[in-house]
Formats: structure tokens, sequence, C-alpha cells
């Protein structure tokens, strides 16, 4: 199979609304029919649900103790205050889990004090993911009686058993899917349990965190309001891609709010030193108001490197920082962490696509090279799905055993994929479209025949061709500053509620279509008697010959603010061509 080009994707429409309830969602909000048009797509038919879309409620969080084991969580955090007990707060190596523990710490660390508290963040090499034995051995070591795990610990009944062993209980706040066992832990906090009634499935690690906070807060409304930690929460929200709906979206809201008005020190620090989004100068980023698509671009891929090359420690006590000195010569390290994953990624997915140049007919990319890097094989696997679209696993080896990435395509469920060959494995987690597994080197061959047989068994037709979803078709001229401002009080954007995607028919290129960086085409689109805007469409350069030639196309895109030297102009990020 041939790496796929711009216009092999499918064009998906969003079903079109009932028209009556368009336009009268349109004359209650005072707002044009493509907008109200885009609202109702989202759920959102009526003034009160309009207001609260648009107008997040944080006193429209649900209840933290309708989760199963929230009240015996908290009752354990309060009996472990009140007998001096040490705690330790563990969590995963990535954004969401250093998120969590930054955030679990700092709102318990004035409760129990700086001698009774501790974190821990395993390393990726040595531990690997989740719930460690030598970290319940440092707890041990450290005199801690109580473990909270955050964003791991579903799955590791028997790390749980050999803590309880040492008498060190357990509670678990996870969001990832539960084994057949469960761990016998003090409490597990995870809705995705099949008895819990939590009426929200889908919180990140670090949401699951929070609502154990907001239950203490909740118990003793003289603690702190954990809310001032929110900015932690739409961060990890925005690196895993949970979606932005129901609960997640009101969390969301606020932490961007707390992002671009009172950040941390340690996000500020780590946003404005960003280059991509404050240039050679550093002045963009105050320019602009921060989105959850900045972060997923920005702050997450910075503060996964720590994990990826270093440590992830190091991520936590950036987001501990309490002053922005102590931030800016964390950010130095995460910087340098950052540019060295950078490099590695660009070598890896090389040496990957010329792999599959020489195998290119299967159902499933199994690319596996014992030097590869294993911080970095979660990303290739992300990368190499762009050129070959098909689920994708990149293993490498660690401590003597192949370990890697999972990531999959839209509306195949990779984990299950994983998991009809789980007999071969030593453990593996993870969600539909990404996860992790761990096996011995002599059943790889095994393995990789198997997970071919089942994804071809198993994929349909469908869905080996991207999608592009696409929400409603308009004119350039539609696109006025009322439309988009209008447009984008329906952010925070992300899965369930993704930035609206626009199809404009007959369009032309003025004559000023170019190729900039490696292969990005930059354009600038429009038709006769309406407004042309600036495009720019990424890693399609190939298509530059025929704009050259004059040719009208089709033109799918989302529409972004763009600020350059004081300036603010409205751009096209185009998604897909056809002439």
């Amino acid at each position: 199979m041939p790496a796929l080009k711009a216009n092999q994707s499918t064009w998906l429409f969003s079903e079109a609304p009932a028209l009556p309830i368009v336009q009268a969602l349109s004359e209650a909000l005072s707002v044009d029919l493509k907008i109200a048009t885009l609202l109702v797509q989202r759920g959102v038919s009526t003034f009160d649900e309009a207001k609260a879309f648009f107008r997040p409620e944080l006193t429209n969080l649900h209840n933290p103790f309708l989760m199963k084991d929230m009240e015996k969580a908290v009752e354990r955090i309060i009996a472990a205050e009140a007998s001096n007990e040490r705690i330790m707060i563990y969590g995963d190596y990535d954004v969401d889990g250093t998120t969590a523990v930054a955030l679990v710490f700092a709102y318990l660390k004035p409760i129990f004090g700086e001698d009774r508290i501790c974190y821990y963040i395993p390393d990726r090499y040595s531990e690997g993911y989740g719930i460690s034995f030598k970290g319940i051995d440092v707890a041990e070591e450290a005199g801690c009686s109580l473990i909270i795990a955050l964003d791991c610990g579903i799955r590791s009944v028997d790390k749980v058993n050999y803590a309880l062993e040492k008498r060190i209980d357990f509670i678990i706040c996870d969001h990832h899917l539960p084994g057949a066992l469960l761990p016998e832990a003090y409490a597990v906090l995870d809705p995705k349990q099949s008895d819990c009634t939590y009426p929200y499935k889908e919180l990140s690690g670090c949401g699951i965190g929070f609502k154990l906070m907001q239950a203490l807060h909740q118990r003793n409304p003289s603690l702190p309001d954990p809310c001032d930690l929110l900015d932690l929460v739409a961060t990890s929200i925005a690196a895993d891609i949970v979606p932005i709906t129901g609960e997640n979206r009101i969390l969301a809201f606020h932490g961007m709010q707390k992002i671009n008005h009172s950040p941390r020190p340690g996000l500020k620090a780590l946003l404005v030193s960003s280059k991509d989004l404050s240039g050679d100068s550093g002045q963009r980023a105050t320019q602009k108001e921060l989105t959850i698509t900045d972060l997923v671009f920005t702050a997450a891929p910075r503060i996964n490197a720590a994990g990826r090359i270093d440590h992830g420690k190091k991520a936590v006590g950036l987001l501990l920082s309490e002053n922005l000195q102590d931030a800016s010569e964390a950010v130095f390290y995460i910087h340098q962490n950052n540019a060295t994953r950078r490099t590695l990624d660009q070598q890896i997915t090389a040496e990957a696509l010329t792999i599959l140049e020489n195998n290119p007919d299967t159902h499933a990319n199994i690319l596996y090279q014992p030097h590869w890097h294993k911080g970095v094989v979660g990303i290739v696997a992300s990368r190499v799905m762009e050129q070959y679209y098909r689920p994708t696993l990149v293993l490498t080896e660690s401590n003597g055993k192949i370990t890697g990435s999972a990531r999959s395509v839209r509306d195949f469920d990779i984990h299950e994929a994983i998991a009809a060959c789980g007999d071969l494995l030593e453990q593996f987690g993870g969600h539909k479209y990404a996860a992790g597994l761990t096996m011995k080197p002599e059943h790889f061959e095994e393995f990789s025949i198997r997970f071919e047989q089942v994804v071809a068994t198993t994929i349909k037709p469908e869905q080996k061709i991207p999608v592009v979803e696409i929400d409603l078709e308009i004119e350039p001229v539609d696109i006025t500053p009322k439309f988009y401002r209008v447009m984008k009080q329906l952010a925070p954007f992300g899965p369930g509620n993704m930035t609206p995607v626009f199809l404009s028919r007959g369009l032309f290129d003025d004559g000023s279509a170019r190729i900039v960086g490696t292969n990005h085409l930059k354009l600038r689109l429009g038709k006769a008697g309406q407004p042309y805007f600036d495009a720019i469409a990424f890693n399609m350069g190939e298509l530059l010959p025929s704009f050259s030639m004059g040719l009208s196309a089709d033109v799918c895109y989302a529409i972004e603010e763009n600020h350059w030297n004081g300036k603010t102009t409205l751009q096209w990020v185009v998604k897909d061509i056809r002439f």
C-alpha cells in the first residue's frame, strides 16, 4: 500500500440538522444560521443548552462522591493525616501522570507538611509504565503507609499485593480500562469500572486526581479550592486527547482561562519560552489567547520529553516551581530534552518508513528494531500512520524484552486486537486508539503473525482510508469577523467538539502559491467577487503545479487566527484538496 496523498481521503459530511430547529436557535441566539447549525450538530438546540455550552459553570461539575470508592478514599486520606502517616504520590511519566502528581502533591503538601509527603515517577527504562516494585520499595524505605497512584494502577494486581505485604495501602486513581481482576487496593477510583455509576466516564488521570481533591474540599470546606489547579487539568486533557465533552469541557474551559490569565510559574515559563508559540522574539505568546491546540503542540511534547529522554520527575519539578526564576531554569533542561526527542523522532521515523517501503503489502504496520529509543516509539507510530494509514506497532528492546507503542486508525480498536494476542504478552494496556505492550523476544515472530491475522480479519475496508470530517459547506464571503468571533466561542476544541472544518468549492489561488518549510504549501485562496484568504497546506507541496496551472479546487479547511508582527489575520489550515 503506497503512502497516502492529500487527495486520497474520504470526505464525510456531518448530518444536516432539521432546518426548523436551526432557525429557532438562530433567532433565539441572534446568530448566523451556519453558527446555529454548528451548535445543533454538537447537541445544542435550545437557548439554555447554548448558555451552558458557551459559559460552562463549575457548579455543574458532578458530585465527586458519586464515584465508586470516593468515600473510602477520602476517609483514608483523612485518617492518614490524623495519624501522622507518611504518604507517597505516585504517577506515570507522561503528561497526564505528571500533571496529576503535581496537582495532588501541591494540594496535599500544605495539609500533610513537607516531611510527610513525597512523590515518585517511575523510570521509563528501568521500571517501565505504571506501578513498579521498585517504587513500592522506595515508599517502604521512606516510611510511607499510603500510596496514591495516578493515571496508572488499574491492572497492577501483583504490585498492589506486594505493597499489602509491606502494610502499604493504595488509593488508585486511574482512567484506563480495568482488567478482569481488580487490584486489592483500599480504594479504586476509575469511572470505567463496570459497577461505577459516576455520570461521566471520560476524565483524564489528572481529572480523577482533581475529583479526589474536590471531594476532600467538599468534606472540609476550610481547605483550599482545588479549582485553582485547573490549569494542570486542562493540560492533561489536551495531552491525553480525551473527549472535551461534559465535565471535561467545564474543566478545560476554566483551566484554559487560568492558563491565559494566571498560569502557575512552570506552565508560564514553558509556554512563553516555546518558540512554536512565541517566535524568535518571544512576543507572540503574549499577543494571542492560548488554546487547547497550543497545549497539544507546545506544552505537551515538552513535558513528555522529560520522561522520554531524561526522567519524568523533572516535569513534576517544573510544574511545582513556585517562582519564574526556578521555573525558567527547569525549562532550560526541558527544552534540551525536547530537542533530543525531535532528533530521535526524525531519525527513527525515517528508518521506519524505509522498512515499510520494502514491505508495503500488509494490513498492519509492525516495526521492530532493538536499537530504537523507547521514549519516542509512540510518536513514531503516529508519524508512520500519517504515511501508511493502518494500525501501527513500533517496538524496541528494553531490559531484555520487546516493548513499544500502538496507534490505530479511525474506529479500529487496537487495544482489542492486542488483547486477542494477549497470551503471548507479558503485559499490555491502553485505549481504543493507543496502547502499550511488552513481550519476551521469543514470542515476537508468532505475535507478529497473529496480530496481522487479527487485523486482516477484523478491519473493515472503510477503516483503511483516512477520513476528513466536514461540518459545513460555506462560501468565502460567509467568513466575516463576527462569524469567526462567535465560532471561536465554541472552544475549547478537541475530541467530541472538534474545530469546525468547512468546505468551499471552486477556489483559485491568486498567484502567490509557493512552497514554505520542507514541503508546505502557502496559498491565498478565494473566488471572483469574494474575499481571498491566506491558507497553509501542510505536507502538500506536490500540489503546487496544479495551482500554478490555474486549476480550480474544492478545499476542506479549518479557520484560525494568525498573529504576526503585531497584526492578527484569519488563515485557513487546509485539511484536503481536490481539483
